[in-house]
Order: structure tokens, then sequence, then C-alpha cells
């Protein structure tokens, strides 16, 4: 009942949309003269690996008595969520020890969010997850 998209037209818009989270990085470095924003886009980058590493696992939300799978996925989830907070906090005190200005911090955590969010959703759309159920999302 939904919309079919062909792959090639979710690769495009996908690296339109990182594309643009790179350019506000590098505009954020270049412009000002300072490249300490491009610690908190490494941090970006390294944030879906944790989620990337183990989401082979067997856990399929049902068995919810297997405490072994369920901590390593509680695992990864952890660290994926210290490092999108750290690439957040990171330009926020660069901009309050004065290392870098207002909008190289604005700029840097918004390129930063959209390439992981580009990560996300290019990860979300190719493994095909999201068109098993339509209520995947309200399903339980």
């Amino acid at each position: 009942m939904g919309i079919t998209v062909s792959p090639l037209t979710k690769v495009i818009c996908l690296s339109g949309l990182l594309a643009t989270g790179f350019l506000l990085v590098i505009l954020s470095c270049s412009l000002y003269h300072n490249y300490y924003p491009l610690i908190d886009f490494q941090v970006f980058i390294l944030a879906p690996i944790p989620n990337a590493i183990s989401s082979r696992s067997n856990y399929d939300g049902h068995d919810f008595m297997n405490d072994r799978v369920k901590s390593a996925q509680d695992l990864r989830q952890f660290f994926t969520g210290l490092l999108v907070a750290s690439g957040i906090i990171m330009p926020l005190v660069f901009q309050h020890a004065q290392i870098i200005n207002k909008v190289s911090c604005v700029m840097s955590i918004l390129g930063g969010l959209i390439v992981y969010s580009s990560m996300v959703i290019f990860g979300w759309f190719f493994t095909g997850s999201w068109e098993d159920d339509e209520d995947a999302l309200f399903s339980y």
C-alpha cells in the first residue's frame, strides 16, 4: 500500500543529504580558520559503528528471557548514544572555552547530525527491516 521508490533514487537522495552534512562541517572549519570541528565530525562518523558491529545478533524482540543477547543490544545502544551525545556536546564545550565561535558550533553540530542521520537512514533503507511490517514502529 506504500509508495515504492527505486534504490537508485534512495542512493541519490541520501548522497545529497550526506554532501550537505559534509559541506556544513567543512564550512564550519574553513570559514573561521579553525579545524577543531573536524574532531566532532570524526565522532559522528564513529557513532554508527557499535550498531553495525553487533546488528547481526539473533535477538528478535520476543525472547525476553535471553539476557545475554539483550545486554549486548543494550551495550551497543549505550555506546552509540554516548558517541552521538559526545558529538553534540563537544562543539558546545569548544564554544564555551572560546576555541570556536557560535556559528561554527552550530554548523558543526548540524553537519554532524545530518551525516549521522544519513548513515542511519541508509542502513535502515537497505536492510529491508522497515518493509516487513506496515506498523513496525507500533507493533509489539
